[in-house]
C-alpha cells in the first residue's frame, strides 16, 4: 500500500569542510592566481590585513618555516598541519547517497563557495580542465611524449621547447642549454633533429632558411638547387633572378617554379596555434647547494602572502556590533580570517614537503645533469612523504622550481615507467611506444602483420612487463590502425 510513514535510516555521507574546500582550492593555484586571490580576500574581508613586518630571527637549531636542508641520505621533512585529501576521505558515501553532503561548518560559515544541494561543493570548481584554444608548446609537448624518447631525452625536448617563440622558431641557444643539463652539444643536436619532424613542418627551426628547408624536406622537394637557393634569399629579395640562376645552375623555367614553392610555404609555422600572455616565471621553490653536501630547499618568500588576522579591530567592531545580522557577519569575517591565514600556511608547507621530496629522488640530476633523471611517479612521491596523490598532482600544478639547472616546472621531474618483467629496471613509457612503432614500421620489411597479443609477447621477450589493453592505448596514440585494418590496406595496394 502506498502511504507516508517515518523511519529512521543509518548510512555514510560525505563529510567535507568549508575549510578544506578553501584549502584544496588554494593548494592548485599558482602564485600568479594566488595573488590575486589573496587580494580579492582582502577587499571583500575587513578583518584581513598585510603582515608587512619582517620575520623575527629564529634560533640556530630551529628551522625556519619555508626552509629546509636535504643530504643524499637524509628524508624529507614532516611539517606539521600538512594539508592531504585522500579519496577514501573525499567518496565514502554510500551508493544513490553521494548528494547527501554534509558539512561541518561553523557558525557564520556558510559561503565559503559555491554550495550545492546538501551543502555539498562543485567538483567542477577544482577538477574542471581550462577551455582555452590549444597553444603551440602544448601541442608540441604533447608530440614529444609520443615520439619514442628516453627520459632524459625527453627532458632535453621539453627544454627546447620552451624556449620555442609564437611564431615556431627556437630562440635559445643549444651551447647553453648543453652546459646547463651537462650533455654533449651531439645529443643536443639530435634530439632537436628528432623534434624538426614535428607538426606544424618547419616548427623549432633557428632561421628562416631552416624553417623552408625543413618545410621543403618535408614534401620531399629539397635538392641542391634549392639548397643554393636558400642559402642565397638576400638576391631574391633583391628579385637578382640572374645570379640566382648561375648559383642555382637552373633555366629560367626551373628558377620561377622554385620561387612558386617557396611563395608556397609559411615563415611563420607556430601562427595557427593559439597564444598565451607572456608572463614572467616566478619560482616557487629555490633549490641551492649546500656546502656541507646535499641540497638546501626552501620557498620564495616572495610568492608567500603574509597575511594576518586584526584582533585589536575585530574586538572593536564586536563590542559595537547590535543587530544579529551585524554579529552573524563579523563572525564570519572572522572564521574566514583565521581560516584562510592558516590554509596559506598549510599551503606552503605541502609545497615544501613535496619539492623537498622531489629534490631527494632527483639529486643526481641536479648534481649531474638530464643524463640522470630517474623515472618518478606521483605515487612514489605520495608514498613518500604519506600523500594522496591527488594532493601531490595539485602541489606540482603551475608550481616552478629554480635549480642550478635551470627553471622548471615540477611536473618535469616526472617521468612514466613500465615494470620490467624479469624484475630488472624499469622502461619508460615514452620507449616502448617508439619500440612498438618500430615493431609496426618493420612489417613492409618482414611482410607479417603483427596483432596486438602478438606485439605484447615480442615486448615481453624483451623484459617488458605490458598488458594487451596498454598496446592498443598506444598504438591508437600513434594513431596507428588496428592489424585488421592495417592487412586490409596491405591487401589492398
Amino acid at each position: 500500500m502506498i502511504g507516508q510513514r517515518l523511519e529512521v535510516r543509518q548510512g555514510q555521507g560525505l563529510v567535507i569542510t568549508p575549510q578544506l574546500q578553501q584549502a584544496i582550492k588554494l593548494l592548485q593555484l599558482s602564485n600568479l592566481e594566488l595573488e590575486a586571490y589573496v587580494e580579492a580576500e582582502l577587499e571583500r574581508n575587513p578583518l584581513l590585513s598585510r603582515d608587512e613586518a619582517e620575520a623575527p630571527d629564529q634560533p640556530a637549531d630551529t628551522p625556519s618555516a619555508s626552509e629546509t636542508e636535504l643530504t643524499f641520505s637524509e628524508g624529507t621533512p614532516s611539517p606539521d598541519g600538512a594539508l592531504d585529501a585522500p579519496s577514501d576521505a573525499l567518496y565514502d558515501a554510500a551508493p544513490g547517497e553521494r548528494n547527501e553532503v554534509q558539512t561541518d561548518a561553523q557558525p557564520g560559515l556558510s559561503d565559503w563557495s559555491r554550495a550545492g544541494n546538501g551543502g555539498g561543493f562543485d567538483h567542477d570548481d577544482f577538477e574542471r580542465p581550462d577551455e582555452h584554444e590549444l597553444t603551440l608548446s602544448e601541442h608540441l609537448q604533447a608530440q614529444a611524449s609520443l615520439a619514442g624518447f628516453t627520459p632524459s631525452e625527453h627532458a632535453i625536448a621539453l627544454t627546447l621547447i620552451d624556449s620555442v617563440d609564437e611564431a615556431g622558431y627556437l630562440r635559445a641557444n643549444l651551447g647553453e642549454i648543453a652546459e646547463r643539463l651537462n650533455v654533449p652539444m651531439e645529443r643536443m643536436e639530435q634530439v632537436l633533429s628528432r623534434c624538426h619532424g614535428f607538426e606544424p613542418s618547419g616548427v623549432m627551426a633557428r632561421s628562416v632558411p631552416e624553417c623552408l628547408k625543413l618545410q621543403l624536406i618535408d614534401c620531399n622537394r629539397f635538392d641542391p638547387a634549392m639548397a643554393a637557393l636558400l642559402d642565397n634569399l638576400d638576391l631574391l629579395a633583391r628579385r637578382d633572378l640572374a645570379a640566382l640562376r648561375k648559383i642555382c645552375g637552373v633555366d629560367q623555367e626551373d628558377l620561377s617554379e622554385m620561387i612558386a614553392e617557396i611563395q608556397g610555404l609559411t615563415p611563420r609555422p607556430g601562427a595557427g596555434f593559439g597564444s598565451e600572455p607572456a608572463q614572467t616565471i616566478i619560482p616557487d621553490v629555490f633549490v641551492r647547494s649546500d656546502p656541507a653536501g646535499g641540497w638546501k630547499v626552501e620557498l620564495n618568500s616572495d610568492t608567500l602572502p603574509r597575511l594576518l588576522m586584526d584582533k585589536r579591530y575585530h574586538a572593536e567592531v564586536t563590542a559595537s556590533a547590535r543587530s544579529d545580522v551585524d554579529k552573524v557577519f563579523v563572525a564570519d569575517c572572522a572564521s574566514q580570517a583565521s581560516w584562510l591565514v592558516k590554509s596559506l600556511d598549510q599551503r606552503a608547507r605541502t609545497i615544501l614537503k613535496v619539492a623537498s621530496e622531489i629534490v631527494r629522488q632527483q639529486d643526481a640530476f641536479m648534481a649531474f645533469g638530464v643524463e640522470f633523471l630517474r623515472p618518478l611517479t606521483l605515487k612514489m612521491v605520495a608514498e613518500a612523504i604519506e600523500m594522496h596523490e591527488s594532493t601531490v598532482s595539485r602541489v606540482t600544478s603551475n608550481k616552478y622550481v629554480s635549480t642550478p639547472r635551470g627553471v622548471f616546472e615540477l611536473k618535469f621531474f616526472f617521468t612514466a615507467a613500465l615494470q620490467s618483467s624479469d624484475g630488472g629496471a624499469t622502461h619508460s613509457a615514452e620507449a616502448v611506444r617508439y619500440r612498438i612503432k618500430g615493431l609496426i614500421d618493420a612489417e613492409d620489411v618482414t611482410g607479417e602483420v603483427l596483432s596486438d597479443d602478438r606485439i605484447v609477447e615480442i615486448l615481453q621477450e624483451a623484459g617488458i612487463d605490458i598488458a594487451r589493453r596498454t598496446v592498443a592505448k598506444y598504438r591508437e596514440a600513434l594513431k596507428i590502425p588496428s592489424s585488421v585494418e592495417r592487412r586490409r590496406q596491405r591487401r589492398a595496394a
